[in-house]
């Protein structure tokens, strides 16, 4: 006998009526208010897009050791973010853990988590900025909060996803709450963390030259000066800067996970 095919209930096909066609309705009604209509104005100056695109494709290298310094200054300053991150991340995942640690701890703890990762980058930076004046210090700061959010919830996820197997058999020698964790928690999350952490370090490559563009030190501050002065050679220059370091950081970000995992 053939069984028959699974079938939806009508309940089922309501809910997926309501999802998507939700999604549908908020997608026509934001037509009009992201400006769609006007994409026309695109293609309304074609002598001021030439006109750019000429300075574009002829970038120029006079500065280029200035610029790889710069660039070098803002994989530093994301290097350092990301590292302070992930020793704030650590505490903040085993205590924000359903399985490690009780609710009354879990709740509060990933409020905390929301908060530093809802607040953008820009913001954060301008109050170190405040705080600690211009340079890449509150470059530094603002990522590894931002960054620390973002990496806790995902390592919180990794720690709720393990084997509970491993942490029964260390509890069984009669080790403590710290042992479990380090024999039988670290071992099994430690090569998605590893992971987790140098996807952050690649996007805070890039989030660190978006920082510069407010003082935060870096080539974004380069860009952002060579930018106001119509600099579009020296502007074309710094995008292939950023182009070859980010891709750099990706080969090796890949190698290393590739001996982690």
């Amino acid at each position: 006998m053939v069984p028959e095919a699974p079938k939806k209930s009508l309940a089922a096909w309501s809910l997926d009526l309501l999802l998507w066609g939700g999604f549908a309705i908020i997608l026509i009604a934001a037509f009009n208010t992201v400006d769609l209509p006007n994409i026309g104005n695109l293609f309304s100056s074609p002598e001021k897009m030439r006109s750019y695109g000429k300075d574009f494709l002829n970038p120029d290298f006079s500065q280029w050791r200035l610029l790889v310094a710069q660039m070098w200054l803002t994989v530093q300053i994301a290097l350092w973010g990301t590292f302070l991150a992930v020793f704030l991340a650590v505490p903040l995942s085993l205590m924000a853990s359903r399985n490690l640690s009780p609710a009354w701890l879990v709740w509060p703890i990933r409020r905390v988590m929301d908060l530093l990762r809802s607040v953008p980058d820009l913001v954060v930076a301008t109050l170190f900025i405040v705080a600690v004046g211009l340079g890449p210090l509150a470059g530094v700061l603002a990522i590894a909060l931002n960054t620390a959010g973002v990496l806790a919830k995902l390592f919180s996820e990794a720690v709720e996803s393990i084997d509970k197997g491993p942490i029964e058999g260390v509890k069984a020698t009669g080790a403590g709450r710290l042992h479990e964790i380090t024999w039988g928690v670290l071992p099994q999350v430690a090569p998605l963390w590893t992971s987790f952490a140098l996807y952050r370090f690649e996007s805070n490559s890039r989030a660190a030259t978006v920082l510069g563009l407010i003082g935060a030190g870096g080539i974004g501050q380069t860009l952002f000066e060579n930018l106001q002065a119509f600099e579009y050679r020296t502007v074309s220059t710094i995008a292939i800067v950023i182009v070859v370091a980010v891709t750099l950081i990706d080969m090796l970000s890949q190698a290393m996970r590739k001996r982690l995992l």
